[in-house]
C-alpha cells in the first residue's frame, strides 16, 4: 500500500506531516488496517492516485472531477479554517505586485497570467471563472509548474498576475520573504477543498474515522504548523458540479 501527502508539503513542514501520518497510522492499526511505515513523495501523482495500492493521498478538485472520480473514493476534506470559506472549502488569492498601478482585475486583461498547471482548480479553473465574470479571459498565459513558482514569476516581473490557493498563500507569506512585494487584488469564490482519497478497493469510512481521529489528536504545535482542524464530508456531486474551463473540457483529458 502507498500513502502520500503531496499538497502543502514544504521542507519546514516535513516533521509535522510525518507526525500527522504517525497518528493516522496508529488509528489505522487500531482498526486492523495495515499501512506503510513512511509517507512517499511520488514523482507521478496520477499514477500514484490511480494505483490499486493507494491507501491515502490528497488531490485537487479539478483532477478529481475530470478523471479521478471514477477511479478513487473520497475519504473526506480537511478544513484549514480559511477566511471567507465554510469548513472544507477554499478559495484563491488573485495576486499582483504591490507597486502595480492597476487597481482592478479588468485592468489586467492584457497582462501575463501565470498558473501552476491547467488541471489546477485553484491556479487555473478558479481564475478562469473569476475573470469570465469580469468579461474576459487572459490571452497571455504562462505555465509555472507550481503555485510558488507562479508567485515568484509575478514578484520578478516575468508575469503580472496569478491565482494562488489560500492555504498556499498563507504558507508563502509565512516562509517566503519575496511575498512582501506582492498583494492580493481579489479573491475567487470558494469551492470544495483538496480531498483525501483512497483506492476504490479500500474502506473509505474506516479511513475517514482514522484520519479524523488523527486530526483531533494533533499536538497544538503540529496543528499550528499544518492548520488542520477537522475532516469534513463533502459530497462527490459538490466537486463534480464545479465549472471547468472549456479548454480542459475540450482536451477530453
Amino acid at each position: 500500500m502507498t500513502v502520500s501527502l503531496p499538497m502543502y508539503m514544504r521542507d519546514e513542514l516535513l516533521e509535522a506531516h510525518h507526525a500527522f501520518y504517525g497518528l493516522i497510522r496508529k488509528h489505522l492499526h487500531n482498526k486492523g488496517i495495515d499501512s506503510p511505515a513512511q509517507i512517499t513523495q511520488p514523482l507521478d501523482l496520477y499514477n500514484s492516485w490511480t494505483s490499486p495500492d493507494l491507501l491515502l493521498s490528497q488531490t485537487c478538485g479539478m483532477p478529481y472531477r475530470l478523471r479521478l472520480h471514477r477511479q478513487v473514493k473520497l475519504i473526506g476534506t480537511p478544513d484549514y479554517q480559511l477566511e471567507g470559506c465554510t469548513a472544507g472549502y477554499y478559495r484563491s488569492a488573485i495576486i499582483v505586485r504591490r507597486d502595480s498601478a492597476e487597481q482592478s482585475l479588468a485592468q489586467y486583461q492584457n497582462a501575463v497570467f501565470t498558473y501552476n498547471a491547467k488541471d489546477s482548480q485553484s491556479g487555473y479553473a478558479a481564475a478562469y471563472q473569476h475573470a469570465r465574470r469580469h468579461g474576459f479571459w487572459f490571452e497571455k498565459k504562462l505555465p509555472s509548474g507550481s503555485h510558488q513558482n507562479s508567485a515568484v514569476k509575478v514578484a520578478e516581473g516575468v508575469a503580472d498576475i496569478a491565482a494562488i490557493d489560500a492555504m498556499t498563500w498563507r504558507l508563502l507569506q509565512k516562509y517566503e520573504r519575496f511575498t512582501d512585494t506582492l498583494t492580493v487584488l481579489d479573491w475567487t469564490d470558494p469551492t470544495p477543498g483538496l480531498p483525501y482519497i483512497t483506492s476504490i478497493t479500500q474502506d473509505d469510512g474506516l479511513l475517514f474515522d482514522a484520519v479524523s481521529a488523527a486530526i483531533a489528536e494533533l499536538t497544538p504545535g503540529v496543528r499550528a504548523l499544518l492548520h488542520l482542524y477537522s475532516l469534513e464530508k463533502i459530497d462527490a456531486d459538490d466537486y463534480l458540479s464545479v465549472s471547468t474551463p472549456p479548454d480542459m473540457i475540450e482536451s477530453q483529458w
